[in-house]
Formats: structure tokens, sequence, C-alpha cells
């Protein structure tokens, strides 16, 4: 087929593997009838010098789409289209901030849910309020939903300009609401500043032994303000001392002390300083971390935990793609006590 390669996209900006991306050209290639039934494909020697691909990758694109009842194959003779009638209706604009453990038990579950028919075009913009305007920008019109986390380490007060220009019925947003954006849209998202109140509530025998709530922000950070505000507003109703840290480093700690992480990195720094001064996690000082994830049930005989239902998330916001619904979705927020605190 000299004119196959013409019809292959591949996008260097998008997280999308790429076995997905050009498998995905070749439903579309198909679904318009530039690559008809019985065609042979081009072998995958050709496939990985033509597209400056892997071998591995070209292969796993040809037995991906085997395995969909797209293509067959012969033995010596390669790949050809077996099945042209290839629908692929739903198409996903899928956009996060980054890609960290939590953020990947939403993909894995957002994907999962969809199903092999969904073609998913995902990119990841680092938190740059510019990168994230100029990929929504260049994304055009085609797909059928707009699925979006917007979290911003600076510049995003406009972000809702951006999502106003997409249609209210394609747009979900993710893990947040952006005020300012239509209500009409689609959302599946956290009450941050009620969850965390709510999670401190449930903790509060636990917090009882300690005087003095601090919570770690960083100063440049994405995290949401409504974070901090419920915190001061759990401390102030339930008397207890409280501050924000910005710098663990520079942080003096002190016993009868309770710290909530937020980050990662943090955490381990936090740990480590208390160590050094030889005071006992979850006597002489509490240690909360957000986001659950499997080590943290192991760490210091168990880390407490507030996290959102991270695999719910992306369940349900695929769900409203299937269902063709358009609703406000609060996922639940998970209080893990452990020993730590």
């Amino acid at each position: 087929m000299k004119d196959f390669f013409k019809y292959i996209e591949l996008d260097v900006l998008s997280s999308t593997p790429k076995y997905l991306q050009l498998a995905q050209s070749i439903i579309k290639a198909i679904a318009t009838s530039k690559i008809k039934k019985d065609d042979v494909l081009p072998s995958i020697n050709e496939m990985s010098f033509e597209l400056d691909i892997s071998r591995d990758t070209a292969e796993k694109t040809y037995k991906y789409l085997k395995k969909l009842g797209v293509l067959g194959s012969v033995p010596g003779k390669g790949y050809y289209v077996k099945n042209s009638e290839v629908k692929s209706d739903i198409k996903v604009f899928l956009l996060f901030n980054k890609l960290s453990a939590h953020k990947k038990i939403i993909y894995d579950a957002f994907v999962r849910t969809l199903g092999d028919n969904a073609v998913i075009d995902f990119y990841i913009y680092n938190n740059d309020f510019n990168l994230f305007k100029r990929l929504l920008t260049n994304a055009g019109k085609h797909y059928t939903h707009y699925v979006i986390i917007a979290h911003f380490l600076e510049s995003g007060a406009n972000a809702y300009e951006i999502l106003n220009t997409i249609p209210k019925e394609k747009l979900i947003l993710l893990d947040k609401l952006v005020p300012g954006v239509s209500a009409d849209c689609s959302a599946v998202y956290e009450n941050f500043e009620k969850d965390i109140y709510s999670a401190l509530e449930q903790s509060l025998a636990s917090l009882k032994k300690y005087d003095t709530l601090k919570i770690i922000i960083p100063a440049y950070t994405y995290f949401p303000d409504e974070i901090r505000k419920g915190f001061r507003k759990f401390c102030t109703n339930y008397g207890f001392s409280a501050s924000v840290v910005h710098n663990i480093q520079r942080e003096k700690i002190q016993k009868g002390t309770a710290y909530i992480c937020l980050m990662e990195d943090d955490l381990v720094i936090l740990i480590e300083k208390i160590k050094e001064i030889g005071l006992k996690i979850g006597k002489d000082i509490g240690v909360i971390s957000y986001n659950e994830t499997p080590l943290k049930k192991l760490i210091l005989q168990g880390i407490t935990t507030f996290s959102t239902d991270f695999e719910l998330m992306g369940e349900e916001a695929a769900r409203l793609i299937l269902e063709g619904s358009k609703k406000h979705i609060e996922i639940p927020f998970h209080v893990r006590l452990r020993p730590s605190l």
C-alpha cells in the first residue's frame, strides 16, 4: 500500500503510547474507506523503518488490532484487513496536569472502563498553563469528549475562558471544578474544602493527643486553596493551634504536633527529620499523608491517609461517556487511620 503512511498520525506531544496512536490511525483509515477490506498492510520492518519506531512497537500495533478483530494474518505473508466494519464513535481528548501514582490509577480505570473501541488521545501539560492552552487550542473539534484535569502552578486564573470554548455537552471536568466554567458541563470531582474538614473530624479522637496541627503546602504549588481553607476552618472550630508550612526543610519539629503532608517528597523529609531527633511517630508526632498508595500501608507500621477514591473517579468519568449522561458526581473521600497518628 503506497499511500498507507499518509494515513498515519503520530503526535510527539501526546502521552498516548505510540502503538495505540498507530492503531487508532489505522482504524480511522479503515472507517473512512481509505484502507479497505483484504488490503495487505506494510510489514513490521517497513512500519519500523518508515515511521522511525521500534520493531516491537510496530508488532504490538498489529497484534492489538488483530486482538480487536480488525486485522488477520497469514504466516509468511503478514497482516491484512479482516474487518472493514469498524466503528469508533467515542473519541476522547484526555488532558492531565501530571502523571503521578494516583493519576495513573485514574487513567487506568478510565481506559479500562471505556473499553477497546474508544479512541483516546492522552496529553500531559505538567501544570503549565501555556502548554494547557496550546494543547486545547490545537486539539480540533473532532473529539466526542474532552476530559480535563485543570491544576496550574501559576497563571491559571483564566482557564475557564478556554474551557468554555469547548461545547458543554462534550466537556467533562475531572478531579476539580473550575470557577467560571459553564455549570451545564459534566464533572467528576473532589470537594477539597469539605473533604479535608470531614477527614479531620473523623480523625478527631486520634488528633486530641496533639496540641498543634500543621499542613505542609509548598509555596509554589498546584494544590487548590480550598484544602487550606478546610484545614483552617477545622482548627478554628475545634480549638487547635494551626499553621501552614511552606518549606519542610526549614521546619523545626516539636513534640505535640501533627503534620498533614500533601507531597510525597515532603513526607520523606518529614519522617527523616523526626527520626533524626528521636521522637516517636504516632505518639510524640502525628503524620498524615494525602493520597493512598500501597506502600503507605507498610511504612512505619502504617501511615494514616486522607484520600479520594481515584479508581472510582476514572470509572465514573468513563461511565458518563458510555451512558451519554451529563451530571456532577462528587467522589467520596476516605480516611484510613493507622499507627502514624
